[in-house]
């Protein structure tokens, strides 16, 4: 990934915005993650049943609860999560991939990418899951920046079978492991597939309209898909 990052102009990366330095980014998605943890912990008295908390059922993901007017559970059950362990696999992930995409993409289009896939995510979910199901999680937007390492290795031309290695790997573990949301993954890996796709395949030479645009596309489809879950 080095390699083909040193073969760019070094005042743009690949997608065409300026060369950022220390990753912000992720850092910054971590602590909003751990600190909304932490308050659900808090709030429930538990460690490992912070999903007992108010704030944890006030924001997960209940495909009925959405239909019934509840859409920022969309959005805020991408910042919850299932006691410690959930927590630190996901942002251990983020932590170690996260960092190598935004040194690729910049700051912007990362969130850009997190964002989309975390909506791709619920979007899965209220297209497939049980009305009653329950989901939480960052797995999705993570998936999404999974994917992303893997596009950005084809578009940089260099080795990608460690990118697709490891989103197998993860496939495989959201199959056999009990409990874990497989269709919201699987959303999230597309839709960051896709929207990484339309950045970095969609020429930014006379300004980021088309990469916009690209990306408004990837939204409307997935607010669509929600659309037709509801109805």
């Amino acid at each position: 990934m080095q390699e083909g990052v040193r073969s760019t102009p070094r005042w743009r990366n690949v997608a065409g915005a300026r060369r950022v330095g220390r990753p912000v980014v992720v850092p910054a998605l971590i602590a909003v993650n751990v600190v909304v943890f932490a308050l659900t912990v808090v709030a429930a008295g538990s460690l490992n049943r912070n999903d007992a908390s108010a704030l944890f059922q006030y924001g997960s993901l209940v495909p009925g609860l959405v239909t019934d007017g509840e859409w920022w559970r969309l959005i805020t059950s991408g910042f919850l999560h299932f006691g410690p362990i959930h927590l630190l696999f996901n942002m251990f992930a983020l932590f170690v991939i996260g960092r190598e995409v935004e040194g690729v993409l910049g700051r912007a289009r990362l969130i850009t990418v997190y964002a989309v896939s975390l909506l791709g995510g619920s979007a899965a979910v209220m297209l497939f899951s049980s009305p009653a199901s329950q989901t939480a999680g960052a797995s999705g937007a993570v998936f999404g920046v999974m994917a992303a390492l893997a596009v950005l290795a084809l578009r940089l031309r260099v080795p990608a079978r460690q990118a697709f290695g490891l989103i197998a790997l993860n496939i495989v573990i959201s199959i056999v492991v009990p409990g874990i949301s497989l269709v919201g993954h699987l959303g999230g890996l597309v839709a960051g597939a896709a929207t990484t796709a339309a950045l970095v395949y969609t020429p930014a030479r006379n300004g980021p309209g088309l990469q916009i645009a690209a990306v408004s596309g990837v939204v409307v489809v997935l607010l669509a898909l929600i659309g037709v879950s509801v109805v």
